[in-house]
């Protein structure tokens, strides 16, 4: 798995809800990672940031320290090293979250692209989220206004607020297919051989919370009581959730929460009630970061059923990518990287209906500043490295419809 940083930033408002984490009650701090050290992080709820030169960085509160004292694990402080703290007068140059989408700009947006294409591009409402924020998905097909016997792919971005770069990713792509569409005959072989799902933005009060509160916000914004708000809800879904409690949490102020029962939030739910309506052939959820592929199972280390087809497409696309630029996205099962994963995308979508799923996790790009934070100017860089994959599941989806 390739390891390396990204740039980040933070927006402070003076008064902040109740409730809310602050820079003033976390630190970051990096541990060394080796097999001992690893085996005793396993057993915590750490929110892991990112892995650099063989060191683990995370985001602790004053229980993960006295948690990490307790278990001998020697850490470094690392907060003062990390932007804001040392390049607080950084603004950026278009607005409050720069060249990235707010909720209102997606939504706009993805309204352009349906009155610019209508006979290519169809906005709809699949479900809203706590807040009343509309969770908006958009088709694509040389016949948008029908439903058609044809191949189908869902692609999905933002189920962790934090992940700004996972909204633009998806949000190309649906833009790429219909601009293209007259121009490029295999993007129009592509449109009209499939329908193609697009749904940007899942989480859109927690992206909000992100953009406006606080910067490493991953979660949506459930009120759970005592003071602890939001749900992992890429821990929410159904298949294996809360399996063996390794891969989520029981913890509500945990990072990694998976709610009180599966399918207990309104933005998950709108991805289960969708699937139960249409006919979906492969899936792409996108995350930050790492610039890795992932495939089922995360739950489990053991292989899941279909794992050298699962193996074959991440190879190809991987391969398709490097193509590019040179960049490497290296791959593999989810369940054998450093933690487990239940109640996640991936792991419900194959495991309930055996389609091709995988969890893209997009790359940083500054390798000295922190985490969950692409250059803006890198935006369309990493869309183009995305972009043969994307294209390669669709044309796998068709062939194997």
């Amino acid at each position: 798995m390739k390891n390396v940083l990204c740039f980040f930033l933070v927006l402070f408002f003076i008064f902040l809800p109740l409730g809310s984490q602050t820079y003033s009650d976390t630190d970051i701090i990096s541990v060394e990672k080796n097999q001992d050290i690893v085996q005793k992080l396993k057993k915590m709820e750490l929110d892991l940031l990112l892995e650099w030169s063989n060191r683990l960085y995370f985001l602790c509160g004053l229980n993960d320290l006295y948690q990490l004292q307790k278990e001998g694990i020697p850490y470094v402080m690392e907060t003062e090293n990390f932007y804001p703290y040392r390049q607080s007068d950084i603004i950026m140059q278009a607005g409050i979250n720069g060249a990235y989408h707010s909720y209102l700009e997606i939504e706009a947006d993805l309204m352009a692209l349906e009155a610019a294409y209508p006979q290519l591009a169809k906005v709809f409402a699949i479900g809203s989220s706590l807040e009343g924020r509309n969770i908006y998905a958009l088709k694509i097909s040389d016949n948008v206004d029908l439903d058609e016997a044809e191949a189908e792919v869902f692609f999905v971005g933002c189920h962790h607020a934090r992940e700004w770069i996972s909204v633009e990713i998806p949000y190309l792509l649906a833009k790429y297919l219909v601009e293209n569409y007259e121009s490029d005959p295999a993007i129009k072989s592509l449109v009209n051989r499939s329908e193609i799902w697009v749904v940007p933005l899942l989480n859109p009060d927690g992206l909000e919370y992100s953009i406006h509160f606080y910067r490493y916000w991953r979660k949506n914004r459930r009120d759970n009581g005592g003071g602890s708000y939001g749900i992992d809800l890429n821990r929410n879904y159904s298949y294996n959730w809360g399996f063996d409690n390794e891969g989520s949490s029981s913890n509500p102020f945990s990072n990694t929460y998976r709610g009180s029962a599966a399918f207990s939030e309104p933005e998950t739910q709108a991805v289960r009630d969708f699937f139960q309506q249409r006919s979906i052939q492969a899936l792409i959820t996108y995350h930050s970061h790492g610039q890795v592929i992932l495939y089922p199972w995360g739950y489990t280390s053991n292989p899941a059923p279909k794992d050298e087809l699962l193996e074959e497409i991440a190879a190809e696309m991987s391969e398709r990518m490097e193509a590019v630029k040179g960049n490497i996205y290296q791959y593999g099962q989810a369940g054998e990287s450093l933690y487990l994963t239940n109640g996640d995308t991936t792991d419900w979508a194959f495991g309930t209906y055996g389609i091709p799923s995988y969890t893209f996790e997009l790359p940083p790009i500054d390798a000295l500043q922190g985490g969950f934070f692409n250059a803006e100017l890198e935006i369309s860089s990493i869309f183009e490295d995305n972009l043969p994959a994307a294209l390669y599941l669709i044309e796998w989806s068709i062939l194997n419809f």
